[in-house]
């Protein structure tokens, strides 16, 4: 079978167990099932295993017990190889080459058409958002958030339909995250298996389908983000107020209508709202005080994931 015709990847982790020297058992009987086209977060402390499993679902290292297959193959069959993508959370490239040079070796070592090279190059260079005025320099100058651009790029070389990315969005800018968030609601359009491994959890809130919490090296729970998709990302804004609430029922929903905030329960003194972002907040609040509620306070309460990974065991990374 060609990469060509192999199908959108699965991963199936059946009793994967790895110890290190000495005896440090890192993942003990992990079982798990990321869908093809799936978007899957693993959370958990430093520590648990998270990027041992990486290690070991990308066939750069081998479980003890148990086994892994991708598409139903080993994880270092070539075919699966052709069609994987891996953003590594420790980032190093060829210290002499440059940004396009780094990705013109790539391109030649997976495999690509050299007639395709130059345009592929530029294309993968604009679409992670790196600075045109870098491409012809060393990543020895670059900061955390360029290199994580340049090794985005790397890992797109070939059009792969499956994605490990770990730590995606460490020292990447706000400007960064939304063309991130951007490029992975591509990724889900086209079908395309992602894995992520980060701390970020409003991140992942945003863009997963499901999240598994790991500690320990076991997954302690799975939780299913679909159902709420609606909602992903949003911020749970909750609005107290002083004395008697002068809006009626009607007037609140126009008004929440116009700032595109969802109500999501009510109390007698306060109401707890679902809105876009910090911006979209800040206008409810203003269209609030400006429609006569005596706001007394207003907190943003906890996202789904933080409760999730709170209520599991995690502490707040």
């Amino acid at each position: 079978m060609s990469a060509s015709a192999l199908p959108v990847p699965d991963v199936q982790v059946e009793g994967v167990s790895k110890s290190y020297r000495r005896g440090l058992r890192v993942l003990s009987d992990v079982n798990l099932h990321v869908h093809a086209g799936e978007t899957f977060g693993i959370i958990g402390p430093n520590g648990a295993g998270k990027t041992t499993l990486f290690g070991c679902m990308l066939g750069l290292m081998w479980p003890d017990t148990g086994r892994i297959l991708v598409a139903g193959r080993a994880p270092d069959d070539l075919e699966v190889r052709r069609v994987t993508g891996y953003l590594p959370e420790r980032i190093a490239f060829e210290p002499e080459l440059t940004a396009r040079g780094v990705l013109t070796l790539h391109h030649d070592l997976a495999g690509r058409p050299r007639t395709e090279r130059a345009g592929a190059v530029e294309a993968l260079l604009t679409r992670v958002g790196l600075d045109r005025a870098v491409w012809d320099k060393t990543p020895r100058s670059f900061s955390r958030g360029m290199l994580q651009r340049l090794g985005l790029a790397q890992a797109l070389i070939g059009q792969p339909r499956m994605l490990f990315l770990d730590e995606p969005t460490l020292g990447i800018d706000p400007e960064g995250l939304l063309h991130l968030r951007a490029l992975l609601g591509e990724f889900k359009a086209q079908g395309v298996t992602v894995l992520i491994n980060s701390h970020d959890l409003a991140q992942l809130e945003r863009v997963c389908d499901r999240v598994a919490f790991f500690r320990a090296g076991r997954v302690e729970a799975i939780e299913d983000l679909r159902a709420s998709a609606t909602q992903r990302g949003r911020h749970a804004l909750r609005v107290r107020w002083a004395g008697t609430n002068p809006l009626s029922p009607e007037r609140l929903a126009r008004l929440l209508q116009e700032q595109g905030a969802t109500p999501m329960d009510t109390a007698e003194d306060s109401l707890c709202f679902s809105v876009e972002d910090d911006w979209a907040a800040s206008r409810l609040l203003r269209a609030l005080l400006d429609a006569g509620l005596p706001v007394a306070s207003a907190t943003r309460e906890e996202g789904r994931l933080e409760r999730f990974f709170q209520g599991s065991g995690g502490r707040a990374p």
